[in-house]
């Protein structure tokens, strides 16, 4: 009985660390009412340092864990998961060449113009480790915190659609309403299927490797044909 209301005990403590943490990651974001704010992109910190408190706290271990190396290629095998995967790859070219054609290549500028603070493109193997750290970043705060810790207080899609909005808001940068419009749109779609990754595989690794892959595809894209 001591057992069990242990385990109660933790994941109420849970329950509380995620509502604390989600609502900080909100209100950073918020701030970007302010598109030169950079205050936003701490939310990426607080989600990942709520991520492993929340587990430490209720005491997450192996397969209920949302962060798991030893179970990749299991996951990947998961029904589903390696169709979910792929899918940000091909939205993000078509997202690239829509964009392309409708806003006569601002769209390209623009992308380039927000991430070029943080990603060196002028050196490749640099370039390489920042796609890998600021991904695998991205996806513990926002799938394996903010989705996977909320999921167990909210309808998965209503968490999926609420972390969407946030990891959108924050890649919103100045320029013309109409592209930022669109880019934050696409930013949310590709949110959406990294959400449906996790949820099929249990595993923010897994939905990095998505998320890699589909920036990779992204930048590759851009390199050679625009």
């Amino acid at each position: 009985m001591k057992k069990d209301q242990q385990v109660t005990k933790n994941n109420k403590k849970g329950v509380v660390l995620t509502i604390i943490g989600a609502a900080i990651m909100i209100l950073l974001t918020v701030t970007k009412v302010v598109p030169s704010s950079t205050i936003a992109g701490y939310s990426v910190f607080v989600g990942i340092a709520f991520f492993f408190l929340t587990e430490a706290v209720s005491k997450a271990k192996g397969s209920e864990s949302g962060l798991r190396f030893t179970t990749i290629w299991e996951d990947l095998k998961k029904p589903g998961v390696i169709v979910w995967a792929l899918l940000p790859i091909v939205s993000g070219i078509i997202m690239n060449i829509l964009g392309n054609l409708i806003f006569h290549g601002e769209f390209l500028d623009h992308v380039m113009g927000r991430t070029s603070a943080f990603l060196s493109f002028d050196k490749i193997a640099l370039l390489a480790g920042q796609i890998i750290i600021a991904a695998f970043g991205e996806e513990i705060a926002y799938r394996g915190f903010f989705l996977g810790k909320g999921m167990k207080i909210l309808p998965f899609w209503l968490c999926a659609i609420m972390s969407s909005v946030v990891f959108a808001a924050g890649h919103i940068a100045a320029g013309n309403i109409g592209i930022v419009i669109y880019d934050v749109a696409g930013v949310f779609i590709d949110s959406l299927i990294f959400s449906m990754v996790y949820r099929k595989s249990g595993n923010c690794v897994v939905s990095t490797l998505s998320h890699i892959l589909a920036n990779t595809a992204a930048l590759v894209e851009v390199f050679l044909f625009f």
